[in-house]
């Protein structure tokens, strides 16, 4: 800072700086400061009430004088003259003193919004406050009043209690002295005055009213002071522990105040399954398990917490405890699972479900491929299908038809009878050149057992050798009756190749649905069965479904034989996501725990609870009947007796992995039809999916080789596989894979023995060598005799020795035969009873391999 003689510096601008000139408060009024250092000026007022005197001149007491209200006055006063010249002594320019006039105006403007916000903040508060302490007056007051009511009630109890007490001592007292009176009364020797009873009477009756309480002779004193170790092993010391007296104490209050009631019975409905256990039937009966064990004690059974009781039993316990019994089955959980009843007006019209049905190479999926303008027969192996595919067509007139193609190898016979339980309608393909032929008839003999409609597709017509009427007069030898034969079977030449009689193929199929009126309720939980299964690598257990009725929609809980899952993808025959799919309508399915087999149904339910009960109901009885079976295999003791006399049959160990279920169980089929009385094969495990460590593992451990159809093992299974030595193939035509496997077993079958004869020779004279043993000298009466080879010793046509011919001589050296009439010395390994006239029979035995 400078002094004031000094001149000012000037600012870089050569202006003075804004600022406002202090303002001069005249008298009765204060400088207020407010927020960002500034201020305004504040008036105080004084008000007084005027007194007014009354006209008829009498005084009136002054009234009190009421504190002085002080008011807030915001003078707003009018902007000051701007100045024209500033600090230097400059003249300012009109819009240099219009902006100083701007900003003295603004300033104005905010002093006085700040005083109306400070104004209504106070007001604010005010009231806040007000209201938090008439709150907190009231919450006193109520809380003083409730205190007020709890005690009265209190009170009022004790009261009761009391008065209680009192009633229940005078009859007490009034029962000892009734008892005490008969008692002098029945007393005999003794006579007392009257005086002296009514006195005595008197002294008892006070001595009994104003007795203490007092322990009894003999019990032990309460404990006093510390406990310490030796006081608690001192028998002599040792008393009742004070919650021992305070529970005695409790007891008698109690029984005095008649609390001690017994609790009321409750009678539950308990439920019992086909086995229980101890503990779980007391815990539904709401019972300690030591009185269940007690019961069963009575009862002669000697029993544990864990063991398992069987229903009779259960229900006499629950009986004799008092309860309701309900019994129930294991397979309850099923009851209802499919029950729903539909009305005529829920079902509407659905699309025909159609399996296509007939011989190997008869043009079936080729059929389908021109209905459906698709090329599906490209993608299998071999050019035969091994799955069941589900497809949709879509016809010009808007009518749908929903396909299933099974396969036509005689592999597949269980996947066609599953597609003729789940089909409407029956096409049966029977090639023009061919005919009828074996899997034709075993497809008819389904469709019949089904007993769904046949609809005979001649297929091939354009080929030079094709004979529509030879089809129709094989097909009477087996019972089907075709339309131009006065039957009722309709027949359709078609050719896949030239597209010829699709139409009438198609009006046919239609015909057929509209006589059958095939219906369902789409508005009910789904219901269907399922085509095909498999295991995908990226999307986990997969299954392809056909919806019999209901719809089935993304988010569904549903049971599959005996696994279950949330749909969590719908993927329909085209390969495109949906969100549902209705009745007839084939989808893959994405959400399973696991994969199911073909064929098993499926059903939405409510819970997933409900679904994880259903499947482990059915997977222990699935296991169950597979115990049934082996011991039912293992046969009786008579059985197994033949067996070991004959021989044990030889197995052959495979590991079967397949890339869909259907084709796993043609597999197994196959190789169950190979089998013998003397050599099957027997797969330890088999399941869709690639091949993974784990397999090559139980290969292993098996000593089987591991069968591969349409998969492949992943890197760390074959690294694995060629470090223990286990052999993996890989097919993808049924045919090698049977053939393969037959030649295993023929290699297991034990060979054929045959016996050929070379000679006999008879015994002439004995002889023992010293060191070598008895030698026989003998002729050669018949064939040759070789050394080396199998002889028998044959004593009056009896063999009472089979063995081989270790010497054979002539003269003095070794020979390989002697011929008939030879003399020659023979000796027997490891055996002297021979003697003169004993025959000796030398033969061969020749095993030859076998075959299936």
């Amino acid at each position: 800072m400078s002094d004031s003689n000094q001149t000012p510096e000037k600012p870089a601008s050569g202006r003075k700086p804004l600022s406002l000139k202090g303002v001069k408060v005249a008298g009765g009024t204060v400088r207020q400061n407010i927020s960002h250092g500034r201020s305004k000026a504040v008036v105080v007022e004084k008000r007084r009430r005027r007194i007014v005197a009354p006209k008829d001149g009498s005084a009136k007491p002054a009234p009190e004088e009421k504190p002085v209200e002080v008011v807030e006055k915001v003078v707003v006063k009018a902007p000051p003259p701007v100045e024209t010249t500033d600090a230097a002594g400059h003249t300012l320019t009109p819009s240099e003193q219009a902006a100083r006039a701007r900003a003295l105006e603004g300033a104005q403007l905010r002093a006085t919004e700040d005083s109306r916000i400070s104004a209504e903040r106070a007001k604010e508060d005010a009231r806040l406050d007000a209201e938090m302490v008439a709150s907190r007056v009231e919450d006193e007051k109520r809380a003083g009043e409730e205190q007020v009511e709890s005690h009265k009630r209190a009170a009022e109890e004790e009261k009761q209690k009391a008065e209680e007490a009192a009633r229940l001592e005078a009859e007490r007292i009034a029962t000892q002295e009734a008892a005490l009176s008969t008692e002098e009364a029945g007393t005999h020797g003794r006579k007392q005055r009257p005086e002296e009873n009514d006195l005595g009477g008197r002294v008892k009756k006070k001595q009994l009213a104003t007795k203490p309480a007092t322990r009894t002779r003999g019990e032990p004193q309460r404990r006093r002071g510390k406990l310490t170790i030796q006081t608690a092993l001192d028998d002599r010391d040792r008393t009742r522990s004070l919650a021992a007296v305070k529970r005695r104490r409790e007891r008698e209050r109690r029984a005095l105040l008649g609390l001690d009631t017994a609790p009321e019975k409750v009678i539950r409905e308990v439920v019992i399954p086909e086995a229980i256990t101890v503990r779980e039937l007391a815990d539904r009966m709401a019972t300690r398990v030591v009185d269940v064990i007690k019961v069963l004690m009575k009862q002669g059974n000697m029993a544990a917490h864990e063991d398992l009781l069987d229903p009779d039993t259960a229900q006499l316990i629950a009986e004799e405890f008092g309860h309701k019994v309900r019994r129930v089955a294991e397979s309850d959980v099923e009851e209802g699972l499919k029950d729903f009843d539909d009305t005529e007006e829920d079902r509407l019209p659905r699309a025909p479900v159609v399996t296509v049905m007939g011989h190997v190479d008869h043009g079936k999926t080729s059929l389908l491929d021109a209905l459906r303008q698709s090329d599906v027969v490209t993608g299998e192996a071999g050019g035969i299908t091994q799955h069941i595919g589900a497809y949709q067509v879509t016809l010009e007139s808007g009518n749908k038809i929903t396909f299933l193609d099974t396969p036509g190898h005689a592999a597949f016979t269980a996947m066609r009878a599953r597609g003729a339980e789940v089909t409407d309608i029956v096409v049966l393909v029977v090639a023009a050149d061919d005919s009828v032929m074996p899997q034709t008839v075993e497809a008819i003999n389904h469709a019949l057992a089904a007993e769904v409609p046949i609809i005979i597709a001649i297929n091939k017509m354009d080929k030079p050798g094709a004979n529509a009427d030879k089809v129709r007069q094989d097909l009477l030898q087996h019972e089907i009756v075709v339309e131009e034969m006065g039957g009722e079977i309709q027949t359709v030449e078609v050719s896949a190749m030239t597209k010829m009689g699709l139409d009438k193929l198609e009006e046919a199929i239609m015909l057929q649905a509209e006589i059958l009126e095939l219906k369902a309720n789409p508005n009910r939980p789904a219901i269907g069965s399922v085509v095909e299964a498999k295991l995908d690598k990226g999307r986990g257990p997969v299954a392809t479904v056909l919806v019999e009725a209901g719809t089935l929609r993304t988010g569904d809980i549903f049971v599959a034989g005996k696994e279950y899952g949330r749909v969590r993808a719908l993927v329909n025959d085209r390969g495109q996501a949906v969100e549902e799919v209705g009745p007839a309508i084939p989808a893959e399915v994405l959400g399973l725990n696991a994969t199911p087999l073909a064929g098993d149904d499926f059903v939405v339910v409510e819970t997933e609870g409900r679904a994880r009960e259903i499947a482990e109901y059915r997977q222990r009885r699935e296991k169950e009947d597979r115990a049934d079976a082996q011991t039912t295999k293992r046969g009786s003791l008579e059985q197994m007796l033949d067996q070991l006399k004959e021989g044990e049959t030889a197995e052959l160990p495979i590991l079967v992995r397949g890339d869909v279920q259907g084709s796993i169980e043609a597999i197994i089929g196959s190789l169950d039809k190979l089998g013998t009385d003397e050599v099957r094969a027997r797969a330890i495990h088999a399941a869709p999916g690639g091949i993974t460590e784990s397999d090559v593992i139980l290969a292993r451990a098996s000593n089987a080789p591991i069968i591969g159809f349409n998969v492949r093992a992943n890197n760390q299974a074959r690294d694995l596989a060629r470090q223990e030595g286990v052999e993996i193939r890989y097919y993808s035509v049924i045919y090698d894979l049977v053939d393969d496997i037959k030649a295993a077993m023929s290699g297991l079958l034990s060979p054929t023995l045959r016996e050929t004869f070379f000679g006999n020779a008879e015994i002439l004279d004995v002889f023992n060598i010293t060191r070598v043993g008895k030698v026989a000298g003998c002729k050669v009466t018949e064939g040759t005799v070789r050394r080396g080879a199998k002889v028998r010793l044959i004593r009056d046509s009896v063999v009472v020795h089979e063995g081989t011919l270790s010497t054979l001589k002539r003269f003095k050296d070794e020979v390989r035969e002697a011929a008939v009439g030879q003399e020659c010395g023979m000796a027997f390994e490891n055996y002297q009873d021979i003697q003169k006239g004993d025959v000796i029979e030398c033969f061969d035995i020749e095993e030859i391999a076998r075959t299936l």
